[in-house]
């Protein structure tokens, strides 16, 4: 399977570039991740978002969900379909008024995903675990049926311990990364170094930082998070369009 990264920023988009959304690719079943502000136009430059197959939030935070009304009326305005009839938009039903509003007239179906269960979509099987942050989130692992390789997204969340069990073993690990190391007070974000430990702690092959803030040097926010993931594993810091090979 491959990732393209959409979006990346975290809160608002800034410097020509997006906020959180992912490609998910494999053969040719198209999954968006989020779909943050920005998204759709960084997206019509890898695909025409005709060709998703689906769409999964991980919560209704608007740096995660702002295009997705747009999203909305690019389906309805256009006749042309290449995958379904209507996009199925997978989201959870803790927050009554914003998974109704995943429903659009030809257009887009909500569907609801229980967090204890497991979510079966197209080539990929999902597991969730409701993250510690002001609203409910949910960190995504999803497994590609065929190869067995298994992609990590911690969503918004500040660190904490039972993330390690979540992530373990993952092929790739993409963390919420809003904070350089010096953060203090309360935090609804990782740190670099959390990431880095987490990655380290679960023992995941590739770590690709992500939900980064717009200001300051990524430079050093890759290099603390190294250091504490270990020298051994690589570290990525994402950027529009980065395509990873999973």
């Amino acid at each position: 399977m491959e990732l393209t990264v959409i979006g990346y920023l975290g809160g608002y988009p800034a410097h020509g570039n997006a906020t959180s959304s992912y490609l998910l690719q494999s053969g040719d079943f198209n999954l968006l991740i989020d779909c943050g502000s920005g998204a759709l136009l960084s997206l019509e430059e890898v695909i025409d978002p005709l060709k998703l197959n689906g769409l999964i939030l991980t919560h209704y935070h608007h740096d995660h969900t702002a295009d997705v009304g747009v999203l909305q009326y690019y389906w309805q305005l256009h006749e042309k379909r290449y995958t379904e009839p209507v996009l199925p938009i997978y989201g959870h039903r803790l927050d009554k008024a914003n998974f109704a509003g995943l429903d659009w007239p030809n257009s887009t179906k909500a569907v609801a995903y229980d967090p204890e269960k497991s979510l079966s979509v197209g080539p990929f099987e999902i597991s969730l675990l409701k993250t510690q942050h002001p609203v409910p989130a949910f960190a995504l692992r999803i497994k590609e049926r065929d190869t067995g390789k298994i992609l990590v997204f911690t969503a918004d969340t500040k660190y904490f311990p039972e993330l390690t069990d979540f992530v373990k073993g993952a092929d790739l690990l993409m963390t919420d990364t809003n904070f350089f190391a010096d953060k203090t007070g309360q935090k609804w974000h990782m740190t670099s170094t959390e990431s880095g430990k987490l990655a380290h702690d679960g023992g995941v092959h590739q770590l690709l930082l992500t939900h980064l803030p717009a200001d300051g040097d990524l430079r050093q926010l890759k290099d603390e998070a190294q250091h504490s993931a270990g020298e051994d594993l690589p570290v990525m810091v994402a950027q529009q369009h980065l395509t990873i090979n999973i």
